[in-house]
């Protein structure tokens, strides 16, 4: 009943897009227009999603992450939350969280932890306004703010900060982004900037380093690392004895794939065995060729070993023939 590769991962995370929108412009994601964004008749229904992830959890699928685009922007978001936590496999319910950019979470974080969401992840790369400005193309820091505020209250805890190190933009931030969350009770984790630019203007040089950013906390912080990442992307370490921590997702100079666990379900129903593969399978053709309920999951079960099938050890980032994927993180899904 297992996902399992030919490596012998067990796969037990699915990220599901909801959407490629954005209410905002981040310049490591998107560019500043002209994004051609997916059509709406290829974007799956809810019931669509329903039902993939209902097959994935029957088949061991423990944790499930919403991520976009921005998810939120989804109408029926609090729906599709309901009906995912509803989901039952051989370890009961999965674990739904989900990737925000917190803009709508002053109004959504009671009702989604009413409807059984568990945590989030909000992106926060800045804490300056016209940095954040810069950043995002967007005047809205007040609002992420507001949103993140919002939902430590809805008890969406442990409430996780990303930031994006990024040379020379906003790497001289890195320990007061850590104090802003030590000091709130959030985890703070920085993340090693991906080629997954809608520009591909991506340059490994530029990139600032996972030993980058543990020199910068060091000097300011007193830090152990705790042990037993198992599948977690994030690498953490105890800040002044804890119980803070701060995390680092080295993905480029420390890649985890030995250990990944993940699949990527696409808002327009393509399933991704890895954020850097070049090839999709194809799940939304089957949902519509209108086959008969229990064929149906048989063939999204199938598809679901088709994927893993193909999902190659790494992610070759260092190799020289590798290539940035043509669709930039927004379509993917994080």
């Amino acid at each position: 009943m297992t996902l399992t590769d030919r490596f012998g991962r067990v796969h037990r995370d699915l990220r599901i897009s909801l959407t490629d929108r954005c209410s905002l412009r981040c310049t490591y994601c998107m560019p500043a227009d002209g994004v051609p964004w997916l059509a709406r008749s290829t974007m799956l229904t809810t019931e669509e999603i329903v039902q993939v992830a209902r097959v994935g959890v029957e088949h061991g699928i423990t944790e499930i992450r919403l991520t976009g685009g921005e998810p939120l922007l989804r109408v029926d978001v609090v729906d599709v939350v309901r009906r995912l936590t509803a989901l039952t496999g051989p370890s009961g319910s999965p674990e739904v969280s989900l990737t925000t950019n917190a803009l709508r979470l002053p109004a959504l974080a009671s009702p989604l932890a009413d409807a059984g969401l568990s945590r989030v992840n909000i992106s926060l790369d800045t804490l300056d306004r016209a940095r954040f400005i810069s950043l995002t193309r967007r005047d809205r820091l007040v609002e992420t703010l507001a949103g993140i505020a919002a939902a430590d209250a809805a008890g969406l805890r442990p409430v996780k900060l990303n930031a994006v190190a990024m040379r020379g933009v906003n790497d001289d931030e890195v320990v007061a982004l850590t104090r802003f969350a030590v000091d709130r009770g959030y985890q703070m984790r920085f993340i090693e900037q991906m080629p997954l630019d809608g520009g591909h203007t991506w340059d490994r040089t530029e990139m600032v380093t996972q030993a980058e950013i543990l020199a910068r906390l060091t000097a300011e912080f007193t830090l152990t690392e705790v042990p037993g990442r198992g599948a977690a992307p994030a690498e953490l370490w105890t800040v002044d004895g804890g119980p803070a921590t701060v995390g680092v997702i080295a993905s480029v100079t420390a890649p985890f794939c030995g250990s990944c666990d993940r699949l990527r379900l696409t808002a327009d129903g393509q399933l991704r065995a890895c954020l850097f593969s070049q090839g999709e399978t194809d799940v939304r053709s089957l949902l519509r060729a209108g086959e008969a309920s229990a064929d149906m999951d048989a063939a999204i079960a199938d598809a679901y070993r088709r994927c893993l099938a193909g999902k190659k050890a790494g992610h070759d980032i260092d190799d020289p023939s590798f290539l940035q994927p043509a669709r930039p993180m927004s379509a993917i899904g994080g």
